[in-house]
């Protein structure tokens, strides 16, 4: 068995995956690259995926299949993985190579322990095209460090800190115990993949190291504010699917009332987004659409409801008229820059 399978979702990603894919090599045998074409048809990601894996049969699989979006590409990696742990890696990104090796060193060492690790954290670096200085994203003063831990054991997490996919690595067998399937053809979807299997996540591992470079910079990218309105739709799919999530394992997630003010903070953030971007749009069928969301999550859970809509970001999200959404863009805008939402 392999230590650490890494999943990279390819969609006519010719122009960079090799600098992904060179960069994952570093870990030699004791990783297993899949390379998952989801049906690229603009360029030759389906050859260059072949000549990786000729090149290096005992380390890369090339899988190809019929689009279905990110989130599928994810669930056939999932579904492929022959390793103990598993990680995504976007096409478009990179890891470092020294914190990778310090990654797999620290998996190596917990495999042959008596514990079983649920996930590991590690820091991102955001790769800002035109940004001199790179924003790091760490949990130093969250997660206790070089040790397992529980959530019991985590501070609290404060707004724009969250644990997103380039941060971590699942037990490969958690995510298929917890039945992780993502949604096809949809985007943002990375939001369910760091959500749904949390209530699974007990022993955690945090390591301080600049791992993952999260590329942004093309204008096709999902995370540009343009994009992110033409695909409302999506983000709002995205945002119902977590919102169900919750509300229908709350039992289970509450069983650890920091996994739970966790995960209820994480999807404040994403109405956040929804709601900024609805309003953003200028249409409207965005604003009834924003207004819609928010009834949905009434129906759903009307205490969990009157927490978010109450809260900071809930009421600047909701302000009355159009001077009052001038005020929402204005107060999103600010914490954009300071948490770095997309």
């Amino acid at each position: 068995m392999k230590l650490l399978s890494i999943a990279i979702p390819c969609y006519n990603s010719a122009a960079y995956m090799g600098k992904c894919i060179d960069s994952l090599l570093l870990g030699g045998e004791d990783v297993e690259i899949l390379i998952v074409d989801d049906g690229s048809t603009k360029d030759n990601t389906a050859e260059i995926a072949d000549e990786y894996q000729a090149k290096y049969p005992g380390i890369i699989k090339a899988i190809h299949k019929a689009n279905g979006g990110h989130g599928s590409a994810v669930n056939t990696g999932i579904e492929n993985a022959t390793g103990l742990f598993f990680k995504v890696v976007d096409s478009d990104d990179w890891v470092q190579e020294e914190a990778y090796r310090q990654i797999l060193d620290t998996l190596r060492a917990i495999a042959g322990g008596g514990k079983h690790l649920d996930m590991l954290v590690s820091n991102f670096v955001y790769e800002k095209v035109g940004e001199k200085r790179k924003k790091v994203m760490h949990y130093r003063h969250i997660l206790p460090k070089d040790k397992i831990f529980t959530w019991a054991d985590c501070k609290h997490f404060s707004k724009g800190h969250y644990i997103l996919m380039h941060s971590v690595i699942f037990r490969t067998q958690l995510l298929r115990d917890c039945g992780l399937k993502l949604p096809e053809h949809t985007f943002y979807v990375d939001n369910l993949y760091v959500f749904e299997p949390l209530p699974y996540v007990e022993n955690m591992y945090y390591l301080d190291v600049n791992f993952y470079r999260y590329y942004i910079g093309r204008e096709d990218q999902s995370v540009n504010e343009n994009v992110m309105i033409s695909r409302l739709d999506q983000q709002l799919r995205v945002n119902k699917l977590m919102i169900d999530y919750l509300v229908e394992h709350k039992t289970e997630i509450a069983a650890s009332k920091r996994r739970y003010q966790y995960m209820r903070n994480y999807l404040e953030i994403i109405m956040t987004v929804s709601s900024i971007f609805c309003i953003k749009s200028g249409s409207e069928e965005h604003l009834e659409e924003k207004k819609e969301l928010w009834s949905y999550l009434r129906k759903k859970d009307k205490k969990l409801y009157f927490k978010l809509r109450n809260g900071i970001m809930g009421g600047a999200m909701n302000l009355p008229g159009r001077g009052g959404r001038k005020l929402s863009i204005e107060g999103y805008d600010i914490c954009k820059k300071i948490f770095n939402f997309n």
